[in-house]
Order: C-alpha cells, then sequence, then structure tokens
C-alpha cells in the first residue's frame, strides 16, 4: 500500500519559491480598477503583418510537426539577424525554442547536474535562480550595487566568484529588473576568466535591443558576449521574440550554441531536450517570426524611442515624490525604485493593488538584493503612467496622514 510519503512530490521542489511577481498579479487579476504594471509586457499588440503572416499559415493548414531545432528558414532569419549585430553567425548554431522561457531552461539542462556551481549576476528575474534550483544545482549570487543614482557591477567580486570547478556564469544584460547594462571591458574580463576554468557563460539576451541613451552612431543593441567571444567559446545565448517585436504571447525564443566539438554536442542535446519538453514551437508561430525579423526593424526602433520617453517621465515623476529614490535604467523596460516604507517590498505591491489600485512588481521577487524595491514596467502610454503616478501619490499621502494622526 502507498503512503502519503510515497506519492509526495521531490522535497527540492518545497525549498522553491513561488513567483512573487505572480502572487501580487493574482490579488488583482480581474478587477478593472487596477491599472497592472507588474509584468514584463507593453500595452501594445503585436504588429498587424507579424499577426498576418501567423494567420496566413494557419490558413494554409501548416499546423503539423516541424524539425525540434524550428524550420530552416527562421533558422536561417535568426541568424541572418544575429549576424548584422554581432558578426557571421551560422544557421546551424541555431536552434529555436518555444519561448525564451523554454531556451533558458533547455540551456540549464543541458549543462546542469545536481551540485553544479553556477553564478548568477543579481537581483534577476527569479528563473534564472531558480531554474538550476530545480535542476539540483548550487546558486552563488554576485549582487549589483546601487550608488549615485546607477547600478553597478563589482567586477572584481564576481570574478572572484568564478573559482575553478564552476560550472557555469548566469547574465542578464539589459538587466531585469534595475536597467543595468554590462560594459564591453567588463565582459572581455568575464570571458578571459571564464576560459581560465572552463566555465560556461549563459547570456539572457532577451532585451539586447532596449537600449536607452545610445551615442551619435546609435549603437544597434547592448554589448555582447557573442560579440566578444569567438564562435567556439563556451557561450550560450538566449533570446525571444517577446520583447523586440511585441510578441509576448506567441511565445517563440532561440537559443545560439558554440561551433566546433563542445556546438555540436549541444547543439544535437538541445534538439533531444526539446524533443522531450515540448517538441517543437509550432510552426504558424515560427512564420510570424520570420516576418518579424523581416519587417520588424522599424517596430524595434520605434519601441526603444517609445520606452525611452516613458522611463524619462516616469524616473523624473518618481523623483519628485517623498520618500522615492530612482535609479534611471541604462536598458530593459523597466523602472525599479526604493520606497521608504515599514512594509516589506511584497506587503507593500499587495497594499499598492487592494488600496490604490496600482500593480507594481515587489523586489523581493528578484531575490534579497531587490527588497526595499519595486518594479514598474515602462512599456505604456505616458497617459497610462501619469495615471499610475497620480495613485501612488495619493497612496503616499494617505499613509503620511495616517502616520501623523
Amino acid at each position: 500500500m502507498q503512503t502519503r510519503a510515497d506519492i509526495a512530490p521531490r522535497p527540492e521542489l518545497a525549498l522553491l519559491g513561488a513567483s512573487k511577481i505572480r502572487e501580487v498579479a493574482n490579488s488583482g487579476i480581474g478587477r478593472d480598477d487596477v491599472l497592472p504594471f507588474w509584468f514584463g509586457e507593453p500595452d501594445a499588440v503585436t504588429p498587424e503583418f507579424i499577426r498576418a503572416a501567423g494567420l496566413a499559415a494557419l490558413r494554409e493548414g501548416d499546423t503539423f510537426y516541424t524539425s525540434n531545432l524550428g524550420i530552416p528558414p527562421l533558422r536561417d532569419a535568426i541568424a541572418g539577424y544575429l549576424s548584422q549585430l554581432h558578426g557571421p553567425i551560422d544557421a546551424a548554431r541555431i536552434a529555436v525554442t518555444s519561448s525564451g522561457v523554454s531556451a533558458l531552461m533547455i540551456a540549464s539542462q543541458a549543462l546542469y547536474s545536481p551540485g553544479d556551481r553556477v553564478v548568477v549576476v543579481t537581483p534577476v528575474w527569479p528563473n534564472l535562480t531558480e531554474g538550476p534550483r530545480i535542476l539540483g544545482a548550487e546558486v552563488v549570487r554576485v549582487g549589483l550595487e546601487c550608488s549615485a543614482g546607477h547600478w553597478r557591477l563589482d567586477l572584481n567580486r564576481l570574478l572572484d566568484a568564478l573559482t575553478p570547478g564552476t560550472r557555469a556564469l548566469v547574465v542578464n544584460s539589459p538587466n531585469n529588473p534595475t536597467g543595468w547594462v554590462i560594459e564591453p571591458h567588463e565582459q572581455r574580463a568575464l570571458l578571459a576568466r571564464c576560459r581560465q576554468h572552463g566555465i560556461w557563460i549563459i547570456a539572457d539576451d532577451v532585451y539586447d535591443r532596449m537600449v536607452f541613451d545610445r551615442g551619435g552612431e546609435k549603437e544597434p543593441c547592448a554589448p555582447s558576449f557573442l560579440t566578444e567571444g569567438d564562435a567556439e567559446d563556451r557561450i550560450i545565448s538566449t533570446n525571444s521574440f517577446s520583447k523586440s517585436w511585441l510578441m509576448t504571447g506567441w511565445r517563440l525564443g532561440w537559443l545560439v550554441s558554440p561551433r566546433g566539438r563542445d556546438g555540436a554536442t549541444l547543439m544535437n542535446d538541445f534538439g533531444k531536450l526539446i524533443e522531450y519538453n515540448t517538441s517543437c514551437a509550432p510552426a504558424f508561430v515560427q512564420r510570424a517570426g520570420i516576418a518579424a525579423i523581416e519587417g520588424g526593424a522599424a517596430i524595434i526602433e520605434q519601441t526603444v524611442a517609445r520606452y525611452q520617453l516613458a522611463r524619462d517621465y516616469l524616473c523624473s515623476r518618481l523623483s519628485g515624490l517623498p520618500g522615492v529614490t530612482v535609479a534611471k535604467p541604462r536598458g530593459a523596460m523597466y523602472v525599479f525604485f526604493r520606497l521608504d516604507s515599514p512594509f516589506d517590498s511584497l506587503t507593500l505591491a499587495k497594499r499598492l493593488v487592494a488600496e490604490a489600485g496600482l500593480g507594481l512588481a515587489p523586489g523581493a521577487a528578484f531575490g534579497i538584493e531587490g527588497e526595499g524595491y519595486l518594479r514598474w514596467c515602462i512599456a505604456s502610454s505616458v497617459e497610462r503612467l501619469e495615471s499610475g503616478v497620480q495613485r501612488l501619490q495619493a497612496f503616499l499621502a494617505r499613509s503620511r496622514e495616517l502616520n501623523a494622526a
């Protein structure tokens, strides 16, 4: 006879933290009076020409399984797109996945074994730390530091953490939630250390096109390990169609593997893992991805300009509120701000939903380094952002009155 212990899930799952972003959102989803800025999602729908490509593929009956690694035209399109940004990248190095989330998990499943040491730059979107933990790896956090209005990396501290025997370094830049962007000289130093010790680099590049305050030459993307490294380096880049082409609901992403022996082995493993996870990305979604790459350059430029305007507006408004400290982000699509409060960030975020109708993500969702902060998604109109600021301002005024009473 089975006992309750026999049918219990893995004990490691009890240590896995549930998403605090979802916890806050679940407290307000369905309420018409809540302004939601909790998820990393734009308020604009996917452009019509991308939707039309997906619909055309459906009408043509493109509803069957595809290769595990993606249809060749999409792999070719991704390779061409990346080659324009970073130098030659062969389509044989591209694996198409069912979302950027899936790309990250496939990379983790390919590399990590129980007990492996994985170093992650934090605060960061929780999937990057919880994914390795699901697989039994040990996660070592190296926190960014906020000083003089900017988030910065303590490069020497991170280099010291990359000890012999470390399996992988995980870097998300531009960073969710802080908007920090890694510098090329930092990438070169990290790459040299990882080469020295045989450490893999997993780069979460989902926000690579969301870079603000670009110079006169208008750099097309954030600094990338794909540019700094050689094709044979142990670098895996994960990316998604969600942010750059406004395709969050389509669930389409990709992986870039090295070339050479490590890359050939990885690509074979990626194919197997995709088969056992999702089998393949839907064919009609992949067709929409081709359309996005071929015709979406203007969409990216417009989106970055829109987000920079929203960032500047929101930072200016928040910095004028009492008890609020703002570090202006250099990239991504969030403002991560500190708010003086007697409550922890999760409690505060829930109170904002309940009492102000304002949905923000709690800083604690991104790790201990984020406690005391709130994350506000800026992928929205200025008018909608202003309505949110007014709700926050009224909430803070009521709090001050209650404290004074």
